[in-house]
């Protein structure tokens, strides 16, 4: 029973991971960019919904705070890249890198000058909720991680397959002069999917804060985010869910059954293993591309 206990809180965890991972590769199978900030956008968007939902901040109902907060973080997402990014084009793809780390560092500062450095939780309608099923409990907060995350997944995955919107953003990222010969708004899609990935974001940050507690650093959740995206599959959405449930499910059977010294690396030691053996990703897209 308590592996299953372990099991159940891995995914939970695991799912936040993916959530995370699939924006990285929201942005990446739209734009081709890496965009390490996307943790810090999760932290963000999770502060941004305690502002509005903490009776010592704003007190608003909480499912009045979750639609700001998504469309706070969406606009966000856009600003950053009209603002920024476009200002980058024709720059090399590390010099992207490196403006997302360092804007990941000032989002953690601006967290922190604004809700402090002290680990804070969201006020939600599931706190301390339970499902009991024989000896196996489950927190309302774990369930509805799962679910969500399922569902976010799956309607992204049928966004960037079935619709027509969905594939000119796959077209703009292969080839971006050709999809603007055939008539894509492309500066428009990639400032829709910055967008998106920002909810996305968001969406990551209110699930996560619900289940714990939150800090500027809780951004560098990033790091294991993106080793997730890699397991998974760089350019698969449904990849990066699954990669994120691996890790998430790694973290605590490793930490029950290896020593505290070496548990912490189990993640990044599978992330070099899948890079050693199969480089594209266990569950990777992979594609050619079309000029």
């Amino acid at each position: 029973m308590d592996n299953v206990q372990l099991l159940i809180s891995g995914l939970a965890n695991g799912c936040v991971y993916g959530l995370i991972a699939l924006g990285f590769v929201l942005i990446y199978k739209a734009t081709e960019a890496v965009n390490f900030a996307q943790g810090d956008f999760m932290m963000l968007g999770a502060f941004v919904t305690i502002g509005l939902t903490n009776a010592e901040y704003m007190g608003l109902p909480f499912w009045m705070a979750v639609p700001i907060s998504l469309g706070i973080m969406a606009g966000l997402g856009y600003l950053l890249d009209r603002l920024v990014i476009r200002r980058m084009f024709g720059e090399s793809q590390t010099a992207v890198v490196i403006l997302t780390i360092a804007l990941g560092f000032v989002i953690r500062f601006v967290a922190g000058l604004i809700w402090g450095h002290e680990p804070q939780t969201l006020q939600n309608p599931l706190a301390g909720k339970e499902l009991s099923f024989g000896g196996l409990v489950l927190g309302l907060e774990d369930v509805a991680v799962i679910i969500v995350t399922l569902a976010l997944t799956g309607s992204l995955y049928l966004f960037f397959s079935r619709t027509k919107l969905g594939l000119a953003m796959q077209g703009a990222s292969q080839n971006q002069l050709a999809a603007y010969y055939m008539g894509i708004p492309v500066k428009r899609v990639q400032g829709f999917i910055w967008a998106l990935a920002g909810a996305v974001a968001a969406v990551a940050g209110i699930l996560f804060a619900a289940k714990g507690s939150v800090d500027p650093s809780t951004g560098l959740l990033g790091i294991k985010a993106f080793a997730a995206a890699v397991i998974g599959g760089f350019g698969s959405l449904p990849g990066a869910l699954a990669g994120g449930l691996i890790v998430g499910v790694i973290e605590p059977f490793a930490s029950r059954y290896i020593a505290a010294g070496y548990s912490q690396i189990a993640p990044y030691a599978l992330l070099v293993a899948v890079l050693v053996f199969r480089p594209h990703g266990l569950f990777s897209q992979v594609r050619v591309k079309k000029v």
